[in-house]
């Protein structure tokens, strides 16, 4: 079955974003799927993860898939610094700091003055998707309904900045580094090694204990593996966007705003639509104790671990049969 679809890019101009600074001539690109009903009362927002572009989000939507476009009219919204939209590697002067409030504020003028919506049945996200999730609900409370937040949290956890400080210090040491997260060429050694120190995280002790990324991803090796399923995706990754949106995540946190000054209790306890939180049993950034501690302040609030051992990529299940039929069952339970 085929469904409508459709991409554009929204044009913001000169967008300031929260420390002050601008991005100049501001792009938001952007992905469709499904139709807008007449009552613009279908919409699923869905951001996009660390490194993604909204084509490479799209294996999940369809419908026999975890989002329906047979049913919803779902807007997938390219993060700032992620090749399609504007960002640290193709705009002068890029602001050093770009927060998921900032993507999420462009997004909101997206859906509203691009497509007229004022309501949003569900925000979706995995990882830094879920966190522009979590943003959605906890910033625009009387305009969304559901929030699916797979693989992510409200605040950037202490233990999951050191992980990212070890990321942005690796590109900082490269030669080609100029400063700030600039670079005079690509710096491909950097990006090799980034990509080596991700596979460690991304994926659980369980998964490489149990030889996952051999009988159900088809690597012969582990040297292989790690060479054709991480250092070659970032082949053509450019090391400033890649930096710039490690700097987003280390930021984010729902309550670093003006609405909620800093109280992370009290932008919880904001937020009205019905939250899931969706981490995975073994991932190991975004912890399940995190959205354990979390739950108490949600007003309408459920915690569904997803029983997998494939860490952080249990919430992005392209390889994994079992937790796809988990996401898939739990936002079907709740969206019908």
């Amino acid at each position: 079955m085929d469904w409508s679809k459709d991409s554009g890019i929204f044009l913001l101009g000169d967008y300031e974003v929260q420390s002050g600074e601008v991005i100049r001539g501001a792009r938001l690109s952007w992905q469709t799927h499904g139709s807008l009903s007449a009552a613009k009362d279908n919409v699923i927002v869905y951001p996009c993860s660390y490194g993604a572009q909204s084509p490479d989000l799209a294996w999940l939507i369809g419908p026999e898939g975890i989002l329906d476009p047979s049913k919803y009219f779902i807007v997938v919204p390219d993060m700032f610094s992620n090749g399609l939209s504007s960002g640290a590697a193709g705009t002068l002067d890029y602001p050093s700091v770009v927060t998921s409030w900032d993507n999420i504020q462009a997004q909101y003028r997206l859906l509203t003055e691009r497509f007229g919506i004022e309501r949003i049945h569900a925000v979706y996200g995995f990882s830094m998707g879920a966190q522009q999730a979590y943003h959605w609900a906890a910033a625009f409370p009387d305009l969304v309904d559901h929030a699916f937040i797979v693989c992510g949290s409200a605040r950037t956890a202490v233990h999951n900045k050191v992980f990212l400080t070890g990321l942005m210090r690796t590109l900082e040491a490269a030669p080609e580094h100029t400063g700030g997260g600039h670079f005079v060429t690509e710096p491909r050694a950097a990006l090799r090694a980034f990509a080596n120190i991700y596979a460690g995280w991304a994926l659980s002790q369980d998964f490489y204990r149990a030889n996952l990324h051999i009988t159900a991803l088809g690597a012969p090796d582990l040297e292989t593996f790690l060479r054709t399923d991480w250092e070659a995706r970032y082949d053509n990754k450019q090391a400033a966007n890649c930096y710039a949106q490690i700097v987003t995540w280390y930021h984010g946190d729902i309550s670093a705003n003006p609405l909620y000054g800093g109280n992370l209790e009290r932008a919880l306890g904001a937020i009205r639509a019905r939250v899931m939180l969706l981490p995975g049993d073994t991932d190991l950034y975004f912890r399940v104790a995190d959205n354990t501690a979390e739950l108490p302040h949600l007003k309408r609030g459920e915690l569904r671990p997803i029983p997998s051992i494939w860490g952080h990529r249990a919430g992005n299940p392209s390889a994994s049969p079992a937790d796809f039929m988990f996401l898939k069952s739990a936002v079907h339970d709740w969206l019908g």
